[in-house]
């Protein structure tokens, strides 16, 4: 557990500094959105890790998990904002080359991050752990919708797709907050959870 959280972290920090050094450079509130998203998560894995430090992790489960549904609320919420800004015209995104390729990156690391972590709250019986595995998932959608909407911009010119798609990972991450807050944390990985138990039967 100690290594997930150590490696989430230390990916997030630098995917953060990347993306929002990208985002400036380029204009793009979506990028400075997703480094954002990425300091979120680091938020969530410190949360996590504190809550394993106590000598009885699972009275501060509850606490845990909702500081993590406040972290899905803040992160929609500036979601919502930038992409608002960007279908009114209030601003411009560029090109960046440099966003794309961390948006593809994250494409590929955080799904096997959040898959790990689910595995590993599962064994743990931890909600918490279970809802920082859904706020690395989360930042799967967040990566696709980053990169859909830069490609768009880049070959098409199209400043308006990346704002959409965000607007319905806004809407994802205030369901996930709400469950969260309220306990009611699901595997982010249902269906192949489904199978996994069906093939140990």
């Amino acid at each position: 557990m100690r290594f997930i959280v150590a490696f989430t972290i230390t990916y997030n920090v630098i995917e953060a500094i990347v993306a929002i050094w990208a985002g400036t450079v380029a204009s793009s509130a979506a990028l400075i959105g997703f480094g954002l998203d990425s300091i979120v998560e680091v938020l969530s894995a410190v949360a996590v890790a504190w809550q394993f430090t106590r000598k009885e992790p699972e009275r501060w489960e509850k606490a845990t998990v909702r500081a993590i549904g406040i972290a899905f609320f803040a992160l929609a919420a500036y979601v919502i904002i930038d992409a608002l800004l960007t279908l009114t015209g209030a601003q411009e995104v560029d090109h960046s080359p440099l966003g794309i390729g961390i948006a593809t990156l994250s494409l590929l690391v955080m799904p096997v991050l959040a898959w790990f972590e689910f595995r590993t709250g599962r064994e743990l019986g931890s909600k918490s752990v279970l809802a920082d595995a859904k706020q690395l998932l989360l930042c799967v959608y967040l990566s696709g919708t980053v990169l859909i909407g830069l490609l768009l911009n880049s070959l098409f010119g199209w400043m308006w797709a990346d704002s959409v798609a965000a607007l319905v990972v806004a809407a994802l991450a205030i369901r996930e907050g709400i469950e969260a807050w309220r306990g009611e944390v699901e595997s982010p990985f249902g269906l192949l959870e489904d199978d996994e138990e069906e093939d140990e039967e």
